[in-house]
């Protein structure tokens, strides 16, 4: 059923499929815990190939294959030629009679789906410029660990909502049966055709989707989900976005006006909710803030599931290579 498929974005598998795959990643997390090994994919090779840099994907990826047996190569911008001085198609080639799995992390999705058409082996998306595939099973694995169930609630996204993350809660939401909200910026929201996608699945889960602009929209969400501002190769529009999205802090102000008061609050890192990093205190001189789109009071709150959402890329990313890889016995999804 999974055997050999590749997941390149979230609507390659069905509504049963990923909830398997949610499922199968917390009975890896149990064993992983009591330190039971679990080497479903023992002696193989894993090609890790990484465009743009990452800490989480990265981590994640290679602890998962070790846990499994198998051996990760990181093969980062410097160490191939991928599209340089050789195509995307002939490294496909290439690296698929080398390696048993390929992990792909960078700009384009027509990269990654080149990849797993030429190379003949799985490949798993860290992350394009459209599609965050290993993050949402992170993200809902750990709602369902804290809710004991998806479909019915509420999640909240708010920021630009035109990049892979909100992209990518807006069809999975609707897959599952979650009632998403983007609240963005006119400017900054969704594109059309992920909205109709999202929107014709949530006709058969019977979901709802809402695009606002307003945070008024917060008000019912089960979880409320931000990401950075400026995405990696933007940062020439900083003060752009800063303009656009300062209103759009989540503070203890915005998230005194939910009703839900177990709601849990999300972010897949990394996050600008202090001055520990350069880049944040180069914010400070430059805009005069101390947080971006987070505050450090709401993301070291009790409501803050932030380090357990990043602990999870590892065991869901270990469920998605064993079960497409390690020629598991599944029954019927």
């Amino acid at each position: 059923m999974f055997q050999g498929r590749s997941f390149l974005k979230e609507i390659d598998f069905s509504k049963d499929e990923l909830l398997y795959l949610i499922d199968f990643a917390i009975h890896l997390k149990k064993l992983k815990k009591e330190h039971i090994q679990h080497k479903y994919l023992l002696d193989k090779n894993i090609a890790l190939i990484f465009e743009k840099t990452s800490t989480r994907t990265r981590a994640a990826f290679t602890t998962a294959a070790i846990d499994l047996g198998a051996h990760p190569e990181f093969l980062g911008p410097n160490d191939i030629q991928l599209g340089k001085k050789e195509s995307i198609s002939d490294t496909a080639k290439v690296l698929g009679t080398m390696f048993d799995g390929i992990e792909f992390r960078g700009f384009k999705q027509s990269d990654v789906e080149i990849l797993a058409k030429d190379s003949q082996v799985p490949v798993w998306n860290g992350l394009t410029d459209d599609w965050h595939p290993t993050q949402m099973l992170a993200d809902f694995m750990t709602i369902k660990e804290h809710f004991g169930y998806l479909k019915g609630l509420t999640l909240a996204y708010v920021g630009d909502g035109r990049k892979n993350v909100a992209h990518s809660l807006l069809v999975t939401g609707a897959i599952f049966g979650v009632n998403v909200t983007i609240i963005s910026p006119e400017s900054l929201q969704p594109a059309h055709e992920i909205q109709k996608l999202a929107r014709n699945y949530a006709l058969r889960t019977h979901s709802k989707i809402s695009i606002r602009s307003d945070l008024n929209g917060l008000e019912n969400a089960d979880i409320v989900y931000t990401d950075v501002w400026v995405s990696m190769g933007e940062e020439s529009q900083t003060a752009e976005r800063i303009k656009l999205l300062k209103s759009y802090q989540i503070n203890q102000k915005v998230v005194d006006k939910i009703i839900n008061k177990n709601f849990i609050f999300m972010h897949c890192l990394p996050s600008f909710h202090d001055l520990n990093t350069e880049v944040m205190k180069e914010i400070k001189e430059n805009y005069n803030l101390n947080e971006l789109e987070v505050t450090d009071e709401v993301f070291n709150s009790k409501n803050s599931v932030v380090f357990e959402q990043a602990e999870n890329r590892m065991h869901t990313i270990k469920s998605v290579m064993a079960a497409t890889l390690g020629d598991l016995f599944i029954p019927k999804v």
